[in-house]
This record gives structure tokens, sequence and C-alpha cells, in this order.
């Protein structure tokens, strides 16, 4: 196998290593038609060995195939919202490699509750703490949150899924170096989560073929009835996750996300 190191000098405890179990949790949904997960070699402190993989261009067939694929590794399941990769138990992150901030852990029975303490309310606090976001900011966020009953509907009842976590289309590399085009899933922040999340990033800043991934992903796995209106809502999470990072006009991208969907109640 052909080595790509991704490396860091005194990246955080874990980092590595949570990244690549997560790879590997993820993988093993393969054996049961979930998409082809980057293999790993190994890690260290400030290091992880994945396979390279040659990059190419995206087909439809391809895009339908990886919806259909992506249904079926978020039915592999996990035991909580909020359950971290098997087989690791430090902390979890999520962010660019060079400003990973950690990534709540848990085990939370249900959606709501995972999303608002694990997910919403650390990062929106962290936001306050780096001076990109307002008590004001906070105190919209618990609005939000004291809505999410009405927010999530029928999906709010989901099973927790086994999500890639950080699945914007950058984590999506698209290959035919085993003679077919497919998509190979890279960069996880993995746990278990609910499966909107993913979705959402996927429509967050831009998919190619995004029409035929979400065709092939019903086609398996048919979504709550409103899943169109709630991807607003899971996008919260990484765009106040880009204030803390990035700050800027994300701060107010995330302020009018949050003044829709209270316009909805």
């Amino acid at each position: 196998m052909d080595i790509y190191r991704k490396s860091r000098a005194w990246a955080p405890q874990g980092f590595f290593e949570c990244e690549g179990r997560g790879l590997q949790w993820l993988g093993k949904a393969q054996a049961v038609g979930g998409p082809r997960v980057v293999e790993v070699e190994g890690w260290g402190d400030d290091h992880l060995d994945i396979e390279r993989v040659k990059p190419s261009y995206p087909t439809a067939k391809a895009a339908h195939d990886f919806g259909a694929a992506l249904a079926r590794m978020h039915d592999a399941g996990a035991d909580y919202f909020g359950s971290a990769p098997e087989g690791y138990d430090g902390t979890c992150y999520f962010g660019p490699l060079q400003d990973p901030v950690p990534m709540d852990t848990g085990t939370w029975a249900n959606a709501a509750d995972y999303f608002a303490q694990g997910r919403l309310l650390p990062m929106v606090e962290l936001g306050i703490r780096r001076g990109e976001l307002t008590q004001g900011d906070l105190d919209t966020t618990r609005r939000i949150i004291d809505a999410l009953p009405t927010l999530l509907g029928r999906a709010g009842d989901d099973k927790p899924a086994r999500v890639h976590g950080d699945l914007w289309s950058g984590n999506v590399m698209w290959t035919a170096d085993r003679g077919h085009c497919e998509a190979v899933l890279i960069d996880p922040a993995a746990h278990g989560g609910h499966r909107e999340e993913d979705l959402a990033m996927l429509h967050l800043f831009g998919m190619s073929y995004l029409t035929e991934i979400m065709d092939g992903y019903m086609s398996v796995h048919p979504l709550k009835a409103g899943w169109q209106e709630r991807m607003t809502l899971w996008q919260l999470y990484p765009i106040a996750g880009h204030c803390v990072f990035f700050g800027g006009g994300y701060v107010s991208e995330f302020r009018s996300m949050c003044r829709s969907l209270l316009s909805t109640l």
C-alpha cells in the first residue's frame, strides 16, 4: 500500500489515534455495503499513516452509489448519541488540523439532548470564550434548544447513526484507482450521531452531484418528512464551529440561521 502521512507537531493528545480509529470504525460498515473509507496503516502522537488515493472526477452513477452506501454506513449504527469510535476512550476532536477543538462524547439517549448538550452549547460557549460570539448568541441558542422537540419533529425519534461527523465536500474524495469511479471518505470526526448531520454538511459548502447522492440515499433509507427544513438546524453546529475557528462573516451567518429557525415556530 502506498502511504500518505498526515502530520502535525504538538498535536493534541489522542488526535491522530481518534481519527485513525474513526476511519477504521466507519470502514467496518463496508461489510454491509458502506462506502469505501481510506485504509489506515498506523498512527503516532504526531502523525497518521493512511493509504494514498489517486484523485479523479465524480460521475452521476458514482454519486448515486455513494449516497446508497452512506445510508448503509449510517444504518450500521452506534451504541449511543455521542459515542466515540470503537476502541477509543480519549478526547474526540472537530475542526481543522491546525486548530481542532474537543468534541464532547457521551451516552445520550435521544437526539435532542445530544445535540443541545454535546454539540450546540459547548461550541457556542467556546465561541464566547474566544470573543467571537456573545451572551446574546447563547441566549438565542437556548431558545432553539427549547424548541428542539418541534424543530426535530419525527426525526427526534431516530436511533443513533454511525456518522462521519465532518462530511463536507472536501472530505469526500473521488477516485478510479480500482477501475471504476467511487467515493472515498477521509478526515472524519466520527461518532454516534444523527444521520441528518452528515447530509446537512454535504449541503453546506457545495457538493458535486448532490441530487444523485440524495436519490441514492433515499433509495436505501428514506428520511423523515421535513428533512429539507431541518438542514439549517443541523448546520448550526459546523457554522458555530466556523465562528470559533475563523470568526468574520460566519458570525452573521450563524445569527441569520438562528433567526430563520426561530421564525418557523
